[in-house]
């Protein structure tokens, strides 16, 4: 791949998970967690946990678009990406801050990369994640997806509430879903093209 489009690729992919991301719950856990504890154990559980999982979403994505038709592929990254952008546009800020409780026996490394783990296994940001390393090059996805889930993980550890007070939370979800919706019409696009 030239290396322009891998930087287009990591680009593209970090802006869209991370303002899928922003205010999500792996960024809440990070917050309260940091809150209590120090900040390094919690970011680094945080970036493991978050490569573990893109790691795995690049070669689910990759393994299935080997299989399945580049045209269908796409569809099915356009409805779920359709999906997403909806939900993000709708959503409603009446969701309270969940309490995060701390795994007893473990250290903070290791509750931050549980939480994590369980947290987002199957969430919306790596179902993304394997969306769209099924229709692009999977080394820049998992390249910008990783750096996107860490800095907001960073954020929410550094910045926590004072950022989030400043931007509200529903513009970026807004922006997110925008996003989402541009990548789904690009995919469907994709899917609809002669062959």
């Amino acid at each position: 791949m030239i290396p322009i489009e891998s930087f287009s690729v990591t680009l593209s992919t970090f802006s869209l998970i991370a303002l899928a991301e922003i205010g999500d719950k792996s960024q809440l856990v990070c917050m309260t967690l940091a809150a209590r504890h120090r900040h390094w154990p919690v970011i680094l559980g945080a970036t493991l946990a978050f490569l573990i999982l893109n790691l795995l979403a690049v070669l689910f994505g990759a393994g299935v678009a080997a299989w399945v038709p580049e045209r269908v592929m796409a569809g099915v990254v356009a409805l779920l990406f359709g999906g997403f952008g909806i939900h993000a546009l709708r959503k409603r800020e009446t969701e309270e801050a969940e309490d995060v409780a701390e795994r007893p026996g473990h250290g903070i490394f290791f509750t931050t990369l549980l939480l994590i783990l369980v947290a987002e296994f199957g969430d919306k940001t790596q179902i993304a994640v394997a969306g769209l390393a099924g229709s692009l090059a999977p080394l820049p996805v998992w390249i910008g997806a990783s750096a996107a889930l860490v800095l907001v993980s960073v954020l929410g550890v550094w910045a926590g509430r004072t950022l989030l007070q400043r931007l509200p939370l529903h513009w970026l979800h807004r922006a997110g879903g925008v996003i989402f919706l541009l990548f789904g019409l690009l995919a469907g696009w994709r899917a609809l093209l002669p062959a």
